[in-house]
């Protein structure tokens, strides 16, 4: 979850029951809210008119389609494009039956993401839900902080089409279930898939960015979790006034002289939502992982991801303003080696 104030907190949060729509306010504003799927699956909309948060991108070069995947009521939609420019959709790609974690019944779905591994598609996305952890009161969580400590966690789910039907792989989160975890990713190296993912503030105060191994048809973990950096370690995110330092988003790549990429968010300062990169140089997941001094993009936006067009452009989608207004912005970027830059924003004029 994301910071805002606690006033915000509850506004938010009861104009979003108003319009049934899932997820708990946070610090990234309103979270795993976004367009109801409910919407005309046949609309065709430009990217500037889409209002969405927490979106993904997946350039599949099977049918020459991105899909766009994000949060939907209390489930997941999709649109897709030929161009990046006009967009189908939303179609709910995604809707979790009610038995999905047994009995603890979710509450909602944040930050779906979209890959293709191995012939399969995934979802990987957060479950968010109202029934208390064991631990409702650890010493690790945030003095200021009145947030309570839920189940809430990172899953996946799998189909033969981008288009789904889509079924969770088992029936709890992937990382060990007394975590509080959110925004899962794919990651890939030497032939062993992993889930990196973010262990909330909400429940340890300083976010951490951890991974953990994956069976190979990713169908549940294969190991436990280890550290990869604190929210901390970046000298631009900043204790926020509950007296946490978030961790949201990661996305990984490599670089083209083999150097590891990681964007990721969390809140300056300001109390700004921003875009960072964390750079492991030895290319490997276990790091070290060093922190850009600098965020790639520092005005209020964030949730970041990195994917090519078909032309072969690396592009960064994050959400911007990080508000009700979220609406998904992408970027094109020149892989320097050393470090991203951020070259012009796509308009698709």
């Amino acid at each position: 979850m994301k910071y805002l104030a606690l006033t915000a907190m509850l506004i938010a949060g009861s104009v979003a029951a108003a319009y049934g729509l899932a997820g708990q306010t946070g610090t990234r504003g309103q979270r795993g809210t976004g367009m109801r799927a409910a919407a005309d699956p046949n609309a065709i909309t430009p990217l500037a008119d889409i209002r969405i948060r927490d979106i993904c991108i997946l350039p599949d070069h099977d049918t020459k389609t991105y899909y766009m995947v994000g949060p939907g009521g209390r489930g997941i939609v999709q649109y897709t494009s030929k161009d990046l420019k006009t967009w189908q959709g939303p179609r709910s790609i995604y809707s979790p039956p009610p038995d999905v974690w047994g009995d603890i019944r979710t509450n909602g779905i944040w930050a779906p993401e979209i890959h293709k591994y191995k012939g399969k598609y995934y979802l990987f996305f957060t479950f968010d839900t109202r029934t208390p952890l064991a631990d409702t009161n650890p010493s690790t969580k945030p003095p200021l902080s009145q947030r309570p400590l839920v189940h809430r966690g990172s899953t996946i789910a799998v189909s033969d089409s981008p288009t789904g039907p889509y079924i969770a792989v088992q029936n709890r989160s992937i990382p060990p279930t007394e975590m509080m975890t959110l925004d899962g990713t794919l990651w890939a190296e030497d032939n062993q898939p992993y889930m990196v993912f973010a262990h909330e503030w909400v429940q340890i105060t300083t976010g951490t960015i951890e991974a953990i191994k994956l069976k190979d048809d990713l169908t549940g973990a294969a190991g436990e979790p280890f550290l990869l950096f604190k929210s901390s370690d970046a000298p631009w995110a900043k204790v926020q006034p509950e007296g946490c330092i978030v961790t949201d988003g990661p996305f990984l790549r490599l670089s083209k002289t083999g150097k590891l990429f990681m964007v990721w968010s969390s809140f300056d300062g300001q109390q700004r939502y921003n875009v960072g990169l964390a750079i492991s140089p030895s290319g490997k997941l276990a790091g070290t992982w060093n922190h850009q001094a600098e965020p790639l993009f520092a005005d209020n936006g964030g949730h970041p991801m990195l994917f090519e067009t078909f032309e072969g452009k690396l592009m960064l989608i994050f959400h911007s303003p990080n508000d009700r207004n979220a609406r998904p912005r992408i970027f094109e970027l020149e892989d320097a080696g050393d470090t991203l830059k951020v070259i012009r924003e796509f308009t698709g004029e």
